[in-house]
């Protein structure tokens, strides 16, 4: 509870803190009714410091009409955040500085979405003056500069956190960005299948050992690439169980997700055999260690470096490099696998969801086709003996049988249909319909 002192026309309001140490507000010549409308305000945020709910809408509504004296009082009394947290500026700084849990690679892409919110709204922007209507206004900001969809679909859900963490942190009372969101959109045209005849000719074309192994466990393995890839140890290498130990930086701060255990496909044996013959004593990467200095940076793992080498190595081999050079070696891997295992077992070898499997990896070939149109494809047998084709190329048309003979019906037409079903069980007869609408067959 707060109490209002006077004292020669001055008035203040005194209260316990959230540390417990006793806290005076001094107001200076006010009305009772001015410190009366203050004390309560003062209770409703000193309740809110203590359990760490936001406060009402009326007292936060009253806290942006206060000038910066006021504030900085109630920041001195540990009811508020002081105002420089409050601007846009301060705020992104304290809160990026203070997210330690995070990868460096994560905080490079939070640094694009801090400068894009700054460049908007200028960093000296008060948080709480930001409205739903201006954040919709910084949608259409990346949208004008020529932003991939899934890229401002990105960058908004970044805005949303770092204003729900505001609102955590009680300096605004809604998150702006909460109803703002851009759809994102797969682009399929940056999918590319790698066949292995286009795979035998990269390893052809690589001009050193590691650049073959590099190629072949993106491709053969699965393996993201440069960060896996440039994980992978000796000590990995189970050859006698037939096992690779595949340690995963980008999802090892999932519990349980630091690893993975894929198969030691036979693609890799050899390959693999090649380069344990070829390492020198004491070699603990499978791949020459500096392949993996080169490819880390501050910001953590970086494939730009391996990406120029490796266009030069698609042009050398005949090829024209594609979108996403390694994504695709491993989509193209995945896609082979899906049509031998079930999803989930693939999936548990690469590292993914089938969610995320089915929206960003897997692809339909140019072989999908080639199987429909041959047959060669495992299809379910059907239901129904397969009816002869003219050769006009049309199913020919048939009777249902003897069954609507016996009730003396016109028999009825239909194309591919055969006289199955008069053999069918009578239950199955009864489910039809047999004693009500005709039908030709089981539904």
């Amino acid at each position: 509870m707060a109490s209002i002192l006077g004292r020669n026309g001055r008035r203040s309001v005194q209260f316990y803190g959230p540390d417990g140490a006793r806290k005076t507000l001094s107001l200076g010549k006010v009305s009772q009714r001015q410190a009366e409308t203050v004390r309560l305000k003062v209770e409703s945020l000193l309740a809110s410091a203590i359990t760490g709910c936001a406060p009402d809408r009326e007292t936060a509504a009253w806290l942006t009409t206060l000038d910066d004296v006021m504030t900085d009082k109630l920041a001195s009394a540990g009811l508020i955040a002081r105002r420089s947290s409050a601007t846009l500026g301060g705020f992104l700084a304290e809160y990026l500085t203070s997210r330690i849990d995070v990868k460096p690679a994560t905080r490079e892409v939070w640094s694009q979405v801090e400068r894009n919110l700054k460049e908007h709204f200028s960093e000296g922007r008060a948080l709480r003056t930001i409205t739903p209507g201006d954040a919709e206004g910084f949608r259409l900001y990346l949208v004008a500069q020529g932003l991939a969809p899934t890229t401002v679909s990105k960058r908004l859900q970044f805005a949303r956190q770092f204003f729900r963490a505001a609102m955590k942190h009680k300096l605004i009372t809604e998150n702006p960005f909460a109803e703002v969101r851009s759809k994102a959109a797969t682009d399929s045209g940056r999918q590319r299948f790698i066949s292995r005849d286009d795979t035998a000719k990269l390893l052809e074309a690589c001009p050193s050992l590691d650049w073959r192994l590099i190629v072949a466990l993106a491709r053969y393995g699965g393996l993201r690439c440069p960060s896996e890839v440039l994980s992978l140890r000796w000590q990995d290498v189970d050859a006698a169980r037939g096992r690779l130990t595949v340690t995963s930086p980008k999802t090892e701060h999932h519990p349980g997700k630091d690893t993975r255990v894929i198969p030691l496909f036979p693609e890799l044996r050899s390959i693999l055999q090649d380069a344990f013959d070829a390492a020198p004593d004491g070699s603990v990467y499978v791949v020459n260690e500096r392949f993996r200095q080169s490819s880390q940076g501050k910001a953590g793992w970086r494939n730009c470096n391996l990406r120029t080498s490796f266009e030069k190595i698609i042009r050398r081999a005949g090829l024209t490099p594609w979108p996403r050079l390694f994504h695709n070696l491993r989509s193209s891997r995945e896609t082979e696998l899906v049509q031998a295992y079930p999803v989930q077992v693939v999936t548990a070898w690469l590292g993914n969801t089938p969610a995320i499997a089915l929206k960003h990896y897997l692809q339909t070939t140019d072989e999908h086709f080639a199987q429909a149109l041959s047959g060669s494809a495992l299809l379910p047998a059907l239901p129904y003996p397969s009816a002869n084709v003219t050769p006009s190329g049309t199913l020919p048309v048939v009777t249902c049988g003897k069954a609507s003979q016996e009730n003396e019906t016109t028999p009825c037409e239909t194309r591919g249909c055969t006289e199955t079903y008069d053999r069918l069980p009578s239950l199955t007869k009864i489910i039809s319909g047999e004693d009500r609408i005709r039908t030709c067959g089981p539904l």
